[in-house]
C-alpha cells in the first residue's frame, strides 16, 4: 500500500486588498509549486500588483494558462469564481462575513475551501514581563498597515499589578506616533478608503458614547491632504470585554487595553471574543507560557515576540470567525492537494 499527494487541478484564490502581494505569495505559490492551475481574483481596491506579477510570470516562461487574474467586484467576479464548476479548491482571505458566502457557494460543487477571515488577538502581559521589550512591540502590532491588518494585536490585557505602569509607557509611545502620507515614511500611513476611515470613525463614536477613556494618541501631520484617508491611532483604558471595541474586528489602529487578575481571566478574556487567529503572551514564566499557550483559542501564540503572522514557514490561520485551514509552512502544500491511496494486491 502507498499513498500519494496529488494537484487538486485547478485552484481559486481571492486575495484582499491589505497584503495583496504578501497573500498572494503564500496562496498561489504554494498552489503552483504543488501542480495546480490558479485563477485570482484580486481586490477590486489594490489589484495592480497582482496583474503586473502575472506580466513577469509570463515573460519568466510560466506556462500559458498556469496562472490567470481575472479583476472585477467581489460580488460578480468573486461569486462566480467561488461557485464555478471547474474549479476545484478555494481559498479566501477576507471578512467573515464574505467568507461564509465563498464558502456556500463552494459548496454548491462540493469544493474545498481555506477561509482566513479576521481576528481580534489578544497581547497578554503578566507582571513579570519584560516592558522594555514588549512595548514597542505591541505597538507595532497595532499600527503596522494603520491597523490594516487580520493579525493585528488589537487588544492588550494586562495583569493589575502592572497595568497603570504599561498605559502609561503605551500612552508615551501612542503621543509620538505620526500619521501622513506613504511617501513620508511615517509610524502610520491612511486607511484604504473613505469606506474604511468611516468604519473606524464609528467604533471611535461608539467607544466615545460608551464613557470609554481615550488614554493618547498620535497626530496627522501638517503635510497630509485634508482629503486623505487618515486615522491617529488610538490608545483605550478600560475597555468592557462585551463591548464593540473588544469583541470586533477594526482594521484601524485602535487599541483595546483591560486589566486581569488571574490566569484564568486572561484566558477567559483571550478567548471571550468568536475570534481565534493570533496571540501574543508576555511573561519570563516557563511553565505559565506553555500553560497558557494550551489553553488559548488561537492558530498561533507568540511567547515574548508578535509577528502578525511570522515567517512563511509558520503555518498560519484560525479557528472560529478566524476561519479554518492553514496557508504557509508544509500545511500550505498538504492544502493544496489531495490524497490518494493505492492497495495493491501482489501474487
Amino acid at each position: 500500500m502507498l499513498t500519494l499527494r496529488e494537484p487538486h487541478g485547478v485552484t481559486g484564490h481571492i486575495i484582499p486588498w491589505n497584503y495583496p502581494l504578501q497573500i498572494f505569495g503564500r496562496s498561489v505559490g504554494a498552489a503552483l509549486a504543488t501542480g495546480n492551475a490558479c485563477v485570482v481574483k484580486p481586490a477590486e481596491d489594490a489589484c495592480l500588483s497582482l496583474l503586473r506579477v502575472a506580466e513577469l510570470a509570463a515573460e519568466a516562461g510560466l506556462p500559458e494558462g498556469a496562472l490567470n487574474i481575472v479583476t472585477g467586484y467581489g460580488h460578480e467576479a468573486g461569486a462566480a469564481l467561488a461557485r464555478h464548476p471547474g474549479i476545484n479548491h478555494i481559498s479566501f482571505t477576507g471578512s467573515p462575513q464574505t467568507g461564509k458566502l465563498v464558502a456556500q457557494l463552494a459548496a454548491e460543487n462540493h469544493v474545498p475551501v481555506t477561509l482566513e477571515l479576521g481576528g481580534k488577538s489578544p497581547q497578554i502581559v503578566f507582571a513579570d514581563a519584560d516592558m522594555d521589550a514588549l512595548v514597542p512591540v505591541i505597538v507595532n502590532g497595532i499600527v503596522q498597515n494603520a491597523g490594516q491588518t487580520c493579525s493585528a494585536g488589537s487588544r492588550v490585557l494586562v495583569e493589575r499589578p502592572l497595568y497603570n505602569a504599561l498605559l502609561d509607557r503605551l500612552a508615551s509611545v501612542f503621543e509620538s506616533l505620526r500619521v501622513g502620507p506613504s511617501e513620508l515614511d511615517l509610524e502610520c500611513g491612511p486607511l484604504i478608503s473613505r469606506k474604511q476611515q468611516q468604519r473606524v470613525w464609528d467604533f471611535v463614536s461608539d467607544a466615545q458614547h460608551a464613557g470609554i477613556s481615550v488614554m493618547a494618541q498620535g497626530q496627522i501631520v501638517a503635510e497630509a491632504p485634508e482629503s486623505g484617508y487618515y486615522q491617529v491611532p488610538m490608545l483605550f483604558r478600560d475597555v468592557p470585554p462585551a463591548h464593540r471595541l473588544a469583541q470586533e474586528e477594526v482594521f484601524g489602529p485602535l487599541l483595546a487595553a483591560m486589566p486581569f487578575d488571574s490566569e484564568a481571566e486572561a484566558v477567559a478574556l483571550a478567548n471571550g471574543t468568536p475570534y481565534g487567529l493570533v496571540a501574543g503572551l508576555w511573561t519570563r514564566d516557563g511553565g505559565r507560557q506553555l500553560r497558557l499557550a494550551r489553553k488559548l483559542r488561537a492558530g498561533q501564540v507568540f511567547i515574548n515576540n508578535y509577528g502578525a503572522g511570522g515567517g512563511v514557514e509558520l503555518p498560519f490561520g484560525g479557528t472560529g470567525q478566524s476561519g479554518y485551514g492553514r496557508e504557509k509552512g508544509f500545511e500550505a502544500l498538504y492544502g493544496f492537494t489531495t490524497l490518494k491511496t493505492i492497495a495493491i494486491q501482489h501474487g
